[in-house]
């Protein structure tokens, strides 16, 4: 199982520090939507953001001219970029040709995605399927449970990743689950006072 840590709404210098000190600590380091928006692609391609250890992934959310947006993002030092599942079949069938062409990654966002839309696409065999509750939903998530509701629907996905408020209780009963691949965590990470300490902490529950 691979531990992603998302940083958000902080500034880049931030961002980059935080990223550099849970470099090779987590598996994957995910910048968030927040910061691509704030700084944008072309800020991103210039700074030094290129892990030594540990995955990138930057949260484009690209919702159309998918290729146009994989092709710009993959030119930052992003090993990982999401699309979301609500677009069009198209777009996400065009950013995981994008993504298969340069040998990278693609995270398939499937926050309010329906079923039917997620079958579409669920040929996309080497795509991460993330699960994904909206923070502006307001209601609590039950992790657990969605994922192994997820895995009912959809047993030909294999590759699983989930978000939305998980703490440490959650991603140890994930981990013993089995069966998602991977843990998206945000505030609990890099919002806390010592990030490298609660990364590390998480590690720990999920191997």
């Amino acid at each position: 199982m691979k531990l992603q840590a998302a940083i958000d709404r902080v500034s880049l210098e931030e961002a980059k520090k935080i990223a550099h000190d849970l470099d090779g600590i987590v598996d994957i380091i995910e910048f968030g939507t927040s910061i691509i928006k704030d700084y944008g692609l072309e800020t991103l391609k210039t700074q030094d953001i290129k892990l030594e250890k540990s995955k990138l992934l930057l949260d484009l959310k690209t919702n159309d001219e998918g290729k146009y947006e994989f092709e710009k993002g993959f030119e930052t030092a992003a090993d990982i970029l999401t699309v979301m599942g609500g677009s069009s079949k198209d777009t996400i069938e065009q950013t995981y040709a994008v993504t298969q062409a340069v040998n990278k990654d693609i995270l398939i966002d499937l926050i309010e995605t329906t079923d039917d839309k997620i079958d579409q696409v669920s040929d996309c065999k080497n795509a991460i399927f993330g699960l994904h509750h909206s923070k502006d939903s307001g209601k609590n998530f039950d992790a657990v449970a969605s994922v192994a509701q997820f895995a009912q629907k959809h047993p030909d996905i294999k590759k699983i990743a989930v978000a939305g408020g998980i703490n440490i209780d959650q991603a140890k009963k994930i981990a013993q689950q089995g069966i998602a691949t991977t843990i998206i965590v945000g505030g609990q990470i890099a919002g806390a006072s010592d990030p490298v300490k609660a990364a590390k902490e998480f590690m720990e529950v999920i191997q």
